[in-house]
Formats: C-alpha cells, structure tokens, sequence
C-alpha cells in the first residue's frame, strides 16, 4: 500500500471525513451534554486508532499522518466542547459567546495543522 493510501486509510478509520464542517455562523449544537460527551469519548478513541495507523508508516508519512490525526481531533474535540457548552447556554448573548470560542477553537486547529 502507498503512503498516501495509507494515510487516506487511516482518515477513514477515525472519521476525518466524517467531521462536521460548517460555515461561519452555520453551527450545528444540537445536543445534550451527554452527546457531547459521547463524541470526546469517540473523538479520543478515534485518534488513538488513527496513531495506531500511522505507526505503521515511516518519515514524513508518519509525520503527516500523525499531524492530521491531531488536527482531526482537536476539531473534534472542539466540536463535542462547543455542545455540551451550548447545552447550558440560557441565554442568546451565551449562545453567541459560545459560537464565537467555537469559531477561535476551529480557526487554531486549522492553523496548527497547516504548520
């Protein structure tokens, strides 16, 4: 298997494709608390499946993967923590704040995975 294959094996394993994306002002936190929690419990599964995977490459492969199995799941990550916050937000100023460190947690993963 090629190392570009493999590393589009290893995405799939944990769900990069998977992972919400939405546009600016476009996000989904329908959820419980409960929810939110069930997602960082499979978001940290997925990862350690998804190092898993990317031990079994070498050089820049491994690190590739490595760096996108992290970025996957800081946003991940992100995503469960912006539910079970959006779950106690009462207010629409709460659930303003609540998008907008959303939105900074989103735009941090993306930069850290582009260095």
């Amino acid at each position: 298997m090629k190392p570009s294959s493999i590393a589009i094996s290893a995405a799939l394993l944990f769900g990069v494709f998977s992972m919400p994306s939405f546009a600016a002002g476009q996000v989904d936190f329908a959820g419980t608390k409960a929810d939110a929690k069930a997602m960082e419990k499979k978001a940290d599964a997925d990862y350690k499946t998804a190092k898993k995977a990317c031990a079994e490459m070498k050089g820049d492969a491994e690190k590739s993967c490595k760096k996108e199995a992290k970025a996957a799941h800081e946003k991940a990550e992100a995503h469960a923590k912006g539910i079970h916050e959006m779950a106690e937000a009462k207010t629409d100023k709460e659930k303003a704040k609540v998008t907008a460190k959303y939105e900074k947690m989103m735009a941090d993963a993306e930069r850290k995975a582009e260095k």
